[in-house]
């Protein structure tokens, strides 16, 4: 798979396009500015892209806005967003520019080699990905909406899927059955009223009901 790697850190890209390699993956652009940014994301070679959020000049949010301009111009393209800090706005507006094929990820978590590269992949195969510290940061300032009407266990449930789990996964992180998990999930749509469609559209369309404020 080919990648677009936006990264200002000299050692970090390094070591991230040597990690990324190492797990099958192509770096088709290693870009350090938020100026060349743009063309390297309209490659057509390019199949996803790793960025961080805040590259020169400013060090603002260049990183977020090439990727959602990206998304834009390419729908569904994949995007996992790489940032320092927890920020719960990046990853609403991120979340906000399409159907699924995105990701939120702290850089502490690019540590767990597996986990990271794993993230990547469920990108670029068009699920959703959420740092566990950012789901925590948007629980922390939830406020009176259709996400309120959620039981405990069905907001655990959704935490889950906004990290990008399958309902495997979430059946073993709960500890409870695959046959449970998918009961929660149809509670989760009837409450948020979201109609039958794909399962993967409404489980992104659930995740983007559970990050907006």
């Amino acid at each position: 798979m080919r990648l677009v790697l936006a990264e200002d850190n000299a050692l970090l890209r390094a070591g991230l396009t040597q990690l990324l390699e190492s797990r099958g993956f192509t770096i088709l652009h290693a870009i350090d500015h938020a100026a060349d940014l743009s063309a390297a994301l309209a490659d057509p070679a390019a199949e996803a892209a790793v960025l961080d959020v805040r590259m020169p000049p400013t060090f603002t949010d260049e990183g977020l806005r090439a990727a959602i301009e990206a998304r834009t111009a390419r729908p569904g393209f994949p995007v996992m967003v790489l940032s320092q800090y927890v920020e719960s706005l990046y990853a609403r507006e991120l979340f906000a520019s399409g159907t699924g094929a995105v990701g939120y990820l702290l850089k502490d978590r690019v540590a767990d080699v597996a986990e990271f590269a794993d993230g990547v992949r469920r990108v670029a195969a068009g699920g959703t990905v959420l740092d566990p510290e950012v789901v925590a940061a948007v629980m922390a300032r939830r406020r009176e909406e259709p996400v309120e009407r959620l039981t405990p266990r069905e907001r655990e449930v959704l935490a889950q899927m906004a990290e990008g789990r399958s309902n495997a996964a979430i059946a073993q992180r709960l500890s409870v059955t695959e046959k449970a998990v998918a009961k929660h999930i149809n509670a989760i749509f009837t409450k948020l009223d979201l109609p039958v469609d794909e399962d993967d559209h409404r489980r992104v369309r659930a995740v983007l009901a559970w990050l907006r404020v």
